[in-house]
């Protein structure tokens, strides 16, 4: 049997970390690595039935906390000692959205919770991923942005009403195209997701944009970040910033 596809993905209790969990449990011959918080959190149920379901797929429930660095190193000591020996796709999604304060009274506290959840977090998992994904005859980095870290795009997208959250994003795209620049095998892209129906994206659209709802759903936007990278290549996509509903490159 071919060696199996190996997807790790922070933030698999809820959200689109879930819902592409999901995709990936259904699909032959898969190993996923999903990174959850809270081990017992419903999601965790979920997805350990439809690992079930499907004989083929595996699921490794790891937890780390995004903001320790020490979690994400122990949490690729279990994917080994799991006889996990390489990774094919590393998907940093886990992240939070802070209270949406203007940069003139934004406190330095929640920027910096934000800059470690969302930006540390990610590079934490990269480097204590980045021996596996060596391993891989064909890596691939996707770190889960936002077209709110644009700061091409700031001006019509009203970012800076944001600093806590953009500030991170910006950040974690700069992260994204240095992987891509310092490893010539690496497929490093950063996917905006879209505008999607989890309790963030919920919230943003009610409190902020004037809607019931987030227009976009989970499965759907999980659907087409899958179909981004499988077909991402280091001439495609690597090094820039897509838009995972539309495939069109965002300024930086």
């Amino acid at each position: 049997m071919p060696e199996p596809l190996v997807v790790v993905i922070s933030g698999v209790g809820r959200g689109i970390g879930n819902a592409l969990a999901r995709s990936y449990l259904s699909r032959p011959n898969c190993t996923v690595v999903g990174s959850v918080r809270d081990e017992s959190a419903p999601g965790v149920a979920d997805l350990q039935a439809v690992a079930a379901a499907n004989h083929e797929a595996k699921l490794l429930i790891v937890k780390i906390e995004s903001a320790s660095e020490a979690d994400a190193k122990k949490a690729v000591q279990r994917m080994r000692a799991a006889g996990i020996d390489h990774v094919d796709i590393l998907i940093a999604n886990a992240g939070v959205s802070p209270p949406i304060v203007g940069l003139e009274t934004v406190e330095l506290a929640s920027v910096e919770s934000a800059f470690r959840v969302n930006t540390l977090g990610p590079l934490a998992l990269y480097q204590a991923c980045h021996g596996l994904l060596l391993r891989s005859r064909s890596p691939k980095l996707i770190t889960m942005s936002s077209k709110a870290g644009s700061i091409g795009d700031m001006s019509s997208l009203r970012a800076w009403k944001a600093p806590a959250y953009c500030i991170s994003k910006a950040a974690l795209n700069w992260i994204t195209v240095s992987a891509h620049f310092g490893n010539d095998r690496l497929v490093s892209v950063a996917v905006s997701p879209g505008l999607v129906d989890s309790d963030m994206g919920n919230k943003t659209a009610r409190e902020h944009m004037g809607l019931e709802a987030a227009p976009i759903t989970m499965a759907d936007s999980a659907e087409k970040i899958i179909k981004l990278i499988d077909g991402a290549t280091r001439d495609n996509v690597s090094g820039k910033f897509i838009g995972a509903i539309d495939g069109e490159e965002i300024p930086w």
